[in-house]
């Protein structure tokens, strides 16, 4: 009879090992194709079969709490909850935080919250599983490929009494992949869903290509706006690995406490951070910068997976025309067809990013709330959400800028 596995919490990920969790983290599996429809939508989460996700690794992670971006007085404190066989190797972990309040995840709670208040109850804390600042895709459940049977249920079964011990809330699951929401959903946690925009990298030779699959006016639409973005003798810099310098990160921190500070109020990310990840994931970055007179005057960090680019943050300290298209959206989707990535993910919201070749994609998340009375509500709230959302993502797939080619194969543009 195999031994039972045991939970344990982590309030310091420098404490576990980096192998061990990576091998959680990242586990071999195959990717296979990219499954697309005629028409160049996709037909299934190609999330579930991700070879490389950066922001679950231990060295992204760790960066965040020893350049103390996390941890400390920043309302997310580090409670990692993790599944060990007898042995003491890591089976499975998952990323996780107590919060004590409800910024930096992307999926807004706070309607909840303040219901919680009205009721005379607290929300805060609340367990929060997730890699802050990050509304990317990726595993949340932790599992390691060679993981003993119910792993899987020992790790979701470990947050509930992690949640219950230290009297918290709720439990809040963000950007998992389907796979794992509809697990966490048997095992019943209510079901979110959301939108975001990513590019689809169809098997372009080249950008040119790219642009040839797209209506006429909107190949030159985006033509034109790389040309002004340009215009003001802005050059671009792509850099990777050695060649991003301390020099590059000053000046990014800079366009991203300037930008973070006039859109948002409060920049999550130490300067500390950029430099953590610098010196133990170069290679996994894609620092793409804007010059102007021989001066640097916007930037856009992108993080390299097997399978996507992830594009997370932007900042400039001059205003141009097109020149955030250029920087974070063209030059991604340049660099992913150059590479053989399947995708790019340029982060949360942005309509106007479907007119720039980007298509709407479901997103999701899931909610363990032990309060009966909460949990009938927010779930009614959410079945209506999830109609709402299934029915805007139709109607964005009706807004492709790509060629629709008719029954009699004429073209319209």
């Amino acid at each position: 009879m195999p031994s039972l596995p045991t939970v344990q919490i982590a309030q310091n990920i420098a404490d576990i090992d980096a192998a061990q969790w990576d091998a959680c983290a990242n586990p071999a599996t195959p990717s296979g194709a990219l499954a697309v429809d005629g028409l160049g939508d996709i037909v299934e989460d190609v999330t579930q079969r991700e070879r490389f996700n950066p922001f679950v690794t231990h060295a992204f992670l760790k960066a965040l709490e020893t350049s103390k971006s996390v941890g400390g007085r920043s309302g997310w404190t580090p409670t990692h909850v993790l599944v060990e066989n007898q042995a003491g190797r890591l089976m499975a972990v998952a990323p996780c935080y107590l919060k004590t309040h409800s910024m930096g995840e992307y999926v807004f709670d706070h309607a909840w919250a303040d219901a919680y208040t009205r009721a005379g109850l607290d929300y805060y804390p609340k367990v929060q599983v997730c890699v802050p600042f990050t509304p990317a895709t990726g595993r949340r459940l932790l599992v390691a490929a060679d993981a003993e049977p119910m792993a899987l249920e020992t790790l979701i079964a470990g947050l509930r009494a992690w949640r219950a011990k230290i009297d918290a809330s709720s439990i809040h699951v963000t950007f998992p992949t389907k796979a794992e929401w509809e697990a966490m959903g048997a095992s019943g946690f209510l079901q979110r869903t959301g939108q975001q925009f990513h590019f689809i990298n169809r098997g372009y030779e080249n950008f040119d290509g790219f642009l040839d699959s797209l209506a006429s006016r909107k190949r030159k639409m985006i033509k034109r706006e790389r040309r002004e973005a340009l215009a003001d003798g802005i050059t671009i810099e792509p850099l990777r690995g050695a060649a991003i310098t301390e020099e590059h990160w000053d000046a990014f921190f800079h366009f991203y406490m300037d930008t973070g500070s006039r859109k948002w109020g409060r920049p999550y990310l130490t300067r500390a951070f950029f430099s953590e990840i610098g010196a133990s994931m170069a290679d996994r970055i894609l620092l793409v910068m804007a010059k102007r007179d021989g001066k640097y005057i916007a930037g856009a960090i992108n993080f390299i997976g097997d399978d996507a680019l992830y594009g997370r943050n932007w900042g400039a300290i001059e205003e141009h025309p097109f020149l955030h298209f250029e920087v974070c959206y063209y030059q991604a989707i340049e660099f992913a067809i150059a590479n053989g990535l399947a995708r790019v993910e340029a982060g949360a919201q942005g309509e106007h990013k479907l007119a720039r070749g980007y298509g709407a994609v479901p997103t999701y998340s899931a909610h363990d709330i032990p309060d009966k009375r909460f949990a009938r509500a927010i779930d009614d709230y959410l079945q209506r959400e999830r109609a709402a959302i299934d029915e805007a993502l139709e109607e964005y797939g009706e807004l492709t800028p790509f060629k629709k080619t008719a029954v009699s194969g004429i073209e319209s543009a």
